[in-house]
């Protein structure tokens, strides 16, 4: 019997977890199950977040299954991060996604990023003789959506919808380019999901097919917000209007303020922040947030034309999500004259 290394699996974690400016690893616990083939015998091993170690069971001839699972502490979640079968001569596969968001527990992206995803086979056979199972490759791409306000926590991926499938017949690395995400969505921007990419070994006399590797990315909407209170081209003569900032979908990773400027809108101009308006989030699903600007008078003290505006700084930049330009009117001209009688 022969036993074989964690590495490629473990190695595949290091990979969704570079390095960073913070840890968004401390709230997660990382283990690895071994499962033999065909009883389907199970161990759990507790690893680190990087790092290799040799399997705690013998390989049977069918094979066994690696699985590398996160666990949140809080809300209690588990994500199947990785998976990966072993076999004789079964080819080795291995699945990366990367995008815009450095995030380093769980690929992630907005709908209206793109993302790339990165394939790499070996331990293909060239020789004709050799099984077919030994030679190629099944690719698949699955996307699944998580419905309106969904958090993709607790979903059954059995419901994913196959949309593509290939084959890869060569050692290599494969690269895929996305624009967009596919998931299903009337609205593209306010798309919620998974995008998942599984390669899987092709059935034999020895072994049934198996998922070799696979990964998934998750999709997150754009965010928008809805002013109420004030409305474009409005003027003000007297005491400020209450007004609310109605923020919905804010990304998992961002930093959200409204600002207060003399003049039109114009991007990238620095204002004054509205008191109580910013607020930073760190999360691994959107957040919706109510902003109130109350009695901010002292913010307009000439008259004049002003701008009010939200703006959210994500891993992929600053995005204004609402404004209003109005006008300032608080001084008062007293036109007359002065007669006498004589």
């Amino acid at each position: 019997m022969k036993y074989h290394s964690l590495f490629l699996i473990l190695f595949t974690a290091s990979l969704l977890c570079p390095g960073s400016a913070r840890s968004d690893s401390d709230d997660y616990t990382f283990f690895v199950r071994q499962i033999q083939l065909p009883d389907e015998l199970e161990w759990d091993t507790t690893v680190p977040q990087e790092g290799s170690q040799r399997s705690e069971l013998e390989i049977n001839p069918n094979g066994a299954r690696f699985e590398l699972w996160a666990v949140k502490a809080s809300p209690l979640t588990s994500y199947l991060l990785d998976t990966t079968y072993v076999n004789s001569y079964i080819p080795v596969a291995e699945v990366r996604i990367t995008s815009d968001d450095p995030y380093t527990v769980i690929p992630r992206t907005r709908a209206d990023r793109p993302f790339t995803v990165n394939i790499t086979v070996t331990g293909l056979s060239s020789d004709p003789s050799a099984p077919e199972a030994a030679k190629s490759v099944k690719l698949l791409r699955h996307v699944q959506s998580y419905g309106d306000n969904g958090d993709g926590i607790d979903i059954d991926r059995g419901d994913a919808t196959l949309l593509t499938q290939g084959s890869i017949d060569a050692n290599g690395e494969y690269e895929f380019e996305y624009d967009v995400s596919s998931i299903p969505g009337s609205v593209r921007t306010e798309i919620r999901g998974e995008e998942r990419f599984s390669v899987f070994s092709l059935a034999d006399y020895e072994a049934e097919e198996s998922q070799l590797d696979s990964l998934f990315v998750q999709v997150w909407p754009v965010a928008y917000t809805i002013i109420t209170g004030l409305e474009d081209g409005d003027l003000i003569r007297g005491k400020t209007p209450d007004v609310k900032f109605r923020v919905k979908d804010l990304y998992p990773d961002s930093h959200t303020y409204a600002q207060i400027y003399e003049g039109p809108a114009v991007l990238g101009t620095v204002g004054t922040l509205i008191s109580g308006s910013s607020f930073h989030y760190d999360s691994s699903t959107p957040r919706n947030k109510n902003i109130w600007a109350r009695n901010w008078d002292d913010l307009i003290p000439e008259d004049g034309t002003y701008t009010i505006e939200v703006i959210t700084v994500t891993p992929f930049g600053a995005d204004r999500l609402a404004y209003r330009t109005f006008e300032v009117e608080k001084t008062i001209s007293v036109n007359g004259n002065v007669t006498s009688i004589e």
